[in-house]
Parts: structure tokens; sequence; C-alpha cells
């Protein structure tokens, strides 16, 4: 499994167009790819959960890509994230 921890730095947070090109994203890779959130579990391949995450500037969460292609598509996905703009 991979995992790691990061930090939403876009201003605007995960909101609808991020949100939108991190699912799209996510979709290409087979493995499980979820964000942990406060309390919540988040598929990353569903917009509505992601919308429904609440993710905004500045929060904490943990990434975790479990499957065949895990390692490729933990830092991929990190890599979308960290570089997020509006």
């Amino acid at each position: 499994m991979f995992a790691a921890n990061l930090m939403i730095k876009n201003p605007s947070g995960l909101h609808a167009r991020p949100a939108s090109g991190l699912v799209r994203l996510c979709k290409e890779f087979s493995s499980e790819i979820t964000i942990y959130y406060k309390e919540k579990s988040i598929n990353a391949k569903s917009i509505v959960s992601v919308l429904a995450g609440g993710i905004g500037q500045n929060a904490e969460i943990k990434l975790t890509a479990e499957g065949s292609d895990e390692s490729e598509a933990g830092p991929v996905v990190i890599s979308y994230i960290e570089n997020l703009t509006d």
C-alpha cells in the first residue's frame, strides 16, 4: 500500500474544477485511491465523495493507493494535488 500525508495548498481547496480533474486522474488507475480527511474516508474516484468531503485550503489529508499500480498512482496523484492552482 502507498500512503502519504500532505496539505492542500490551493486557495480554493478541492472545489469543483480541481476535484473533477483529480477524479479523472484517479480513474486512470486500477488501484483503490482514498483520501482521509478528519473523520472521513473519501473515494477519490467519486466526484460526489470528493466534493462532499469539504476539503479546503490548508487541510491536512492522508492519501492511500492500494492495488496493482499503487506505486505509480500515489506519486502521480500527489503531484497533481500539490500543483493545484485556482
